[in-house]
């Protein structure tokens, strides 16, 4: 028997799970969106309702559905809906092609589509591109916040599919059935991997994994309480986000903002100031971009209490400024779409900025050398973690799941290092690794350096092979603005702090870094576009 059995029994509906927790908060303000707001009563009634609907129009058990949809209240009831009935909800990014879409139409075998109105003409090409590339079909489309001009594009290019209005939709309920009866094991959702090195992985994950990560890192590591008032920069399509802005404050009876605009700087600060959240989810970038602007509000503007970053190792000087200028800690950590969540983070009372924390309680980690063999203190190695919130696998991709899920270990793909005190210091991804000289120099190390300048809001680091076929450090680097330096001052910068083989050779100063949606850095485009010179 496993420990999730034995901890959770054989039956476990997450969607249930969460209703049932929060029976007594019926009035309590669960999610505000730009719209309005969704009372905890509120909720488990919409769940129910859509759980419902999906069965009696014909959707079966652990078939999928397309979750396209800007972050709003209708995100949790189609997510959470979908798993109380025993479907599978599918999150994917809202900032893709309709390629992207089409392909995860026909990989997921998605019958239904539940979409923002906003996306309908992307969803449209990528239904044509299903039907003529895939051969799949979908059968209904239900859509969140409808206009007449979204609901007249849509049937005008695909009258064979019913559309429906979400409020219709739950409407046709009636009768509501009970949650499903579903196992800690059973399918809970699907997550869809960046796909920045080729076809997205729809990476399968359970209905006990959320509860796994909500109780290992949302409670015992950032102690959110019912008091707190949560929002996340990440969106709920990202795995970070879903725990941020889910999992996380559902399991604890507290309320999110929801946004479903980008997440700039300004749109931010006007959540700060309006509606007051106590604990921010962000990651790196967005931090570097809300300290550069000129729009920065006072520490007595907001109400914030803790703030978190994932995504990418979090440079020291972004905490330490952070820190200094709003009072708060920003919580570091390492997380993945593979895990769902953080596994190896820094803690409240336990902050050293720089570095990705401890393990934590409940995840195993190794760092192991080429050789398979665990790398001594000190030294780079690739780190595998075990732990509960493992997904099952890559649907229908046996090669990668093997690469990546090998036994009770989950291979992250990061290079890192540890110290004497058992703490974990990023030093890239696999493929951003670069070797000088036979040694491994890490791209964040540099990176990290080269931020704490202050003409530089943000830089990114490859190797680049020279003329005679060395591989040498080159750093892209973009200025603040109004901010003046030099490729000769910025190489002495780094010179004085790092080993100096590390420097970079070669500096380019360009106006923007190539990025994925959720904001890590893309070095692959980079790599690309040194490799296209030649």
């Amino acid at each position: 028997m496993s420990q999730v059995q034995q901890d959770l029994g054989t039956t476990f509906n997450f969607a249930q799970y969460v209703m049932t927790v929060n029976k007594e908060r019926s009035d309590k303000t669960a999610f505000i969106d730009d719209d309005g707001f969704i009372t905890y009563g509120g909720l488990a009634e919409k769940i129910a309702q859509f759980g419902t609907s999906l069965l009696k129009s014909g959707i079966k058990r652990e078939e999928r559905v397309l979750l396209l949809m800007h972050d709003c209240n209708d995100w949790p009831v189609t997510f959470l809906g979908s798993m109380y009935s025993g479907i599978v909800p599918v999150a994917v990014n809202t900032l893709l092609t309709a390629q992207d879409y089409a392909y995860m139409l026909a990989h997921s075998r998605a019958q239904v589509a539940v979409i923002s109105s906003a996306l309908i003409p992307v969803l449209i090409e990528s239904i044509n591109i299903a039907e003529q590339e895939h051969g799949h079909e979908i059968l209904e489309v239900i859509v969140s916040h409808p206009t007449i001009e979204s609901r007249r594009m849509f049937l005008d290019a695909k009258p064979d599919i019913e559309w429906i209005e979400m409020e219709d939709f739950l409407n046709e309920a009636g009768t509501i059935v009970p949650p499903a009866k579903t196992h800690p094991d059973d399918p809970g959702f699907w997550l869809y991997s960046s796909g920045s090195t080729g076809r997205p992985k729809g990476a399968l994950h359970t209905h006990a994994n959320p509860y796994w990560t909500a109780e290992l890192y949302g409670k015992a590591v950032l102690n959110l309480q019912e008091s707190d008032i949560c929002f996340s920069a990440a969106k709920m399509f990202f795995a970070y986000g879903l725990g941020n802005a889910l999992s996380f404050p559902l399991t604890v009876g507290a309320s999110v903002v929801l946004m479903a605009e980008r997440a700039t700087p300004t749109a931010c600060f006007k959540r700060f100031t309006e509606l007051k959240p106590t604990v921010f989810f962000g990651a790196p970038t967005g931090y570097g971009g809300m300290l550069a602007s000129p729009e920065l509000p006072s520490k007595d503007q907001v109400s914030l209490r803790m703030c978190s970053s994932a995504g990418e190792a979090l440079p020291q000087d972004l905490g330490d400024r952070w820190t200094r200028h709003f009072g708060c800690q920003i919580i570091d950590g390492l997380g993945s779409t593979e895990m769902l969540h953080i596994f190896i983070s820094n803690s409240p009372n336990d902050v050293r900025y720089g570095t990705s924390g401890k393990p934590v309680r409940g995840y195993e980690v190794e760092l192991r050398g080429e050789d398979g063999q665990l790398v001594p203190i000190g030294e780079i190695g690739d780190l595998f973690v075990k732990g509960p919130s493992s997904a099952v696998m890559y649907w229908n991709n046996r090669t990668k799941s093997r690469e990546t899920f090998q036994g009770a270990w989950t291979k992250s793909g990061d290079k890192y290092v540890s110290d004497q005190d058992g703490y974990y210091t990023y030093s890239g991804r696999n493929d951003d690794m670069i070797k000088v000289s036979g040694i491994y120099v890490s791209p964040f190390e540099v990176e990290g350096t080269l931020v704490q300048h202050p003409a530089v809001l943000e830089t990114a680091v490859i190797g680049v092979a020279d003329e005679a076929g060395l591989v040498k450090t080159k750093a892209f680097v973009v200025l603040k603005p109004g901010h003046q330096t030099t490729i000769e001052e910025l190489q002495l910068f780094v010179k004085d702090k790092l080993a100096p083989y590390k420097y970079p050779r070669m500096i380019e100063f360009v106006n923007e870094l190539p990025k994925t949606a959720t904001g890590k850095i893309q070095r692959f485009k980079l790599r690309e576009q040194e490799q296209s010179k030649k």
